[in-house]
Parts: structure tokens; C-alpha cells; sequence
């Protein structure tokens, strides 16, 4: 790949800033059409990506921590979206092996524990709440930090890896707060939604550690590496439990969602981004309330949770978020008999699909409630009721 040079003299291998806006526009164009408060309290990293789209020729200025800092403003903004910036690897590993790496670490550290508070909440629908809400942004914050601390270290700057290590192990302990809470308080359904996202945080930190070939028998690894998988010393059996809660409901529900990329329309408001699986019925009466999407749109959508389903058959989420598009229109599918192919509405109708969307919502969670609380493992002594 061509190396590009800002006027700093700054060279990278990375994508080039100004595309790596268009990208971000791409998939969150609401954040440039005024939709999102980018002046609220730790939503600076939205506003910076709106100031340069505004001033694409200040880009040239930016030197290795800026870039850095760029980057993970767009992957904030995007992570949560239909198409997230692929950045991954220049976050978590390729920027902080950079020949000038010694004179931007402790700014690019810096940066790198401050994003930890950012505010993604306008940003991503794929959250569980109680107490604390969780997301997949963690997963993301754990990678690039876990990067950062073996930078830190290769850089033999003591100082900083401490700064990080701190940090990490508060952010595993948060997550593990938050599914005792989840449990003590008997919140099945955002238990079920934490699942998965606790697995998703995990296992990007578990990756990110294998990417630099870190000591698995390093004392601090040893705190943080697997935690979904194998039990730890240092931490209640429900980080475990909770991995086999996603294995067994949550796995085939949260992937990349490639059939719902084809309806652009879905980009146009960040309350269409989507929530964690099963649970969408809220997200697919959304969709009609907002009253912003034509019929001819909302047929698109359907065909592609449709379309969803036929690719994944146990992702129940795409039938939930169906449910709740036929239940805010007035005549249920027969309101989009003008807006899908006759064939299209044909096969709907005569699809497991379709009879299963016709389960009631109570139904539908009120039975994964039951499933989750006669759940059992033999590999932890822990269950949910």
C-alpha cells in the first residue's frame, strides 16, 4: 500500500483521512444532518468528526496521535452502525507499532484511557441497561486498550502500562457488577441482552492479546485472557455462566447483519440502528413510528429481515422486529402488498417465518425468561434463578 504524508511528515499505511470520513458518513449520515448533540458531555469525538468534515483541509495536519485520534472517533461513531470503519487493526496494533511511536505514546495512552468515558449512547442501540448500561463499545475500548498497554511495554515505559492495566481490570470488574446486579435483581431480559455483549468485550480483548503473542503465563494476562471461557480466581463464576448463556441463546442472534445493509434507509436516523437480538419488537414499531420511511422503504426492510431469517433461521430478532413493523400498520402485511413482488409476499405468508412472528410478544419473552431461569451448566456452579 502507498504510504501518505501529511505536512507534519507524518506517514502511515493507513486509509486516507478524508475517506475515512466519507465512510463515516456513509453508514451515520444522521450524525453530519444535525440528528446528534455533539456538544453534550463526552461527545468531544463526535465533534471533532464533524469540525473536520466541515474543514477536510486541516486533515493534512495531522501527525501520528491526531490520525490515532481521528480513527477512533470514527470507530466510536461507527461501531454500533451497519457498517463500522474497518480501523480495527490500525487502532489496536498497526499505530502503536509506528516508527514514531516514543514521541506520541504517553499523548496516544492518554487519549486512549480518556475514550473509555466517551459517550456512545447516540451512537449504538446495541445496549443493556440496569444500573450501568453495557454495549459493545466496551469491546472495543478493551481492544484498543490491551494494544496500548503492549506498546507500553515494548516501549519499556512502566508508568503507562500501569496507567492501563488499571484501567482494564475496572472496566472487567464493571462488567462483571453489572451481571451480578442483573442477576440479583432478576432482569432477564437485559441479562439475556448482556450475554452477548459481555461475550462480543471479552473476546475482542482475548484476540487483541493472541494479535501480539502476549505471555498467556504474564500474571496480569492471566487475570484478564478467557474470562468467558474458563474460570478465574479473581472473579465470581458468572463471567462463565454468562458465555454459556450466550453459546446457548445469543449466539445466532448478534453477527454483522449483512442482509440489513441493503436497505440504505435504515441509515438515515441513529434510531434505527439495531438493538441486541432476539429482542426487536420495539425496534420494528420504531421504524413505523418515526413516520421518516415511505412504504416502498419499509418493504425493503421487511424483504431483508426476510431475506435474514432464510440466512440464519435460529436469528429470532428479524421475526421479533417484523412483528413489530405489522403491528403499527394499520392492515399488517396487506398495507405492503403495493410496496414487495407478489412472489415476495407469496413466500412470506407461507413461511415459518411468518407463523412464527404471529407469537405474541409476552409469549415470546415470557418463554426465554423460563428457558434462562432453568438453565444449567456443569462447568459452573451458578444459575440465574
Amino acid at each position: 500500500m502507498v504510504k501518505k504524508k501529511s505536512s507534519t511528515g507524518f506517514e502511515h499505511k493507513g486509509i486516507a483521512p478524508n475517506i475515512l470520513l466519507k465512510h463515516v458518513e456513509n453508514t451515520a449520515p444522521f450524525l453530519f444532518a444535525g440528528e446528534v448533540d455533539s456538544s453534550a458531555k463526552d461527545r468531544d469525538y463526535l465533534e471533532k468528526l464533524r469540525f473536520y468534515k466541515k474543514n477536510l483541509k486541516l486533515l493534512k495536519n495531522l501527525d501520528l496521535h491526531g490520525y490515532f485520534h481521528l480513527c477512533l472517533c470514527a470507530h466510536w461513531a461507527t461501531a454500533g452502525t451497519f457498517v463500522p470503519t474497518d480501523v480495527d487493526n490500525q487502532i489496536r496494533e498497526g499505530l502503536w507499532n509506528h516508527g514514531t511511536i516514543g514521541k506520541h505514546i504517553d499523548r496516544m495512552v492518554k487519549t486512549t484511557i480518556e475514550s473509555w468515558k466517551w459517550d456512545y449512547s447516540p451512537m449504538t442501540n446495541r445496549v443493556s441497561y440496569n444500573s450501568t448500561p453495557m454495549s459493545t463499545h466496551e469491546g472495543t475500548w478493551l481492544s484498543v486498550a490491551i494494544g496500548a498497554y503492549c506498546a507500553t511495554k515494548k516501549q519499556k515505559r512502566a508508568d503507562l502500562a500501569q496507567m492501563l492495566e488499571d484501567v482494564i481490570l475496572e472496566e472487567v470488574k464493571k462488567e462483571e457488577e453489572i451481571l451480578l446486579h442483573l442477576v440479583e435483581t432478576q432482569d432477564h431480559l437485559n441479562f439475556l441482552r448482556a450475554a452477548p455483549l459481555m461475550a462480543h468485550n471479552f473476546g475482542d480483548l482475548d484476540r487483541v492479546i493472541i494479535q501480539w503473542n502476549m505471555d498467556l503465563e504474564d500474571p496480569f494476562i492471566k487475570r484478564i485472557y478467557k474470562l468467558g471461557h474458563n474460570l478465574n480466581p479473581n472473579y465470581s463464576e458468572v463471567l462463565v455462566y454468562t458465555g454459556k448463556v450466550n453459546k446457548a441463546f445469543s449466539s445466532k442472534e448478534n453477527h454483522r447483519h449483512m442482509a440489513l445493509r441493503v436497505p440504505k434507509c435504515l441509515r438515515r436516523s441513529n434510531k434505527f440502528l439495531i438493538p441486541v437480538g432476539p429482542f426487536m419488537d420495539d425496534w420494528g414499531e420504531d421504524l413505523i413510528k418515526a413516520n421518516i420511511l415511505t412504504l416502498t422503504e419499509v418493504g425493503e426492510v421487511v424483504a431483508a429481515l426476510y431475506d435474514g431469517f432464510l440466512r440464519q433461521v435460529e436469528a429470532f430478532g428479524y421475526i421479533r422486529g417484523f412483528r413489530g413493523i405489522l403491528n403499527q400498520l394499520e392492515n399488517g402485511l396487506a398495507d405492503l402488498e403495493s410496496a414487495l413482488p407478489f412472489d415476495l409476499i407469496r413466500d412470506i405468508k407461507k413461511s415459518e417465518f411468518y407463523r412464527l412472528s404471529e407469537v405474541s410478544r409476552e409469549t415470546f419473552e415470557a418463554d426465554y425468561k423460563a428457558e434462562l431461569e432453568k438453565f444449567r451448566t456443569p462447568d459452573v456452579n451458578f444459575q440465574f434463578s
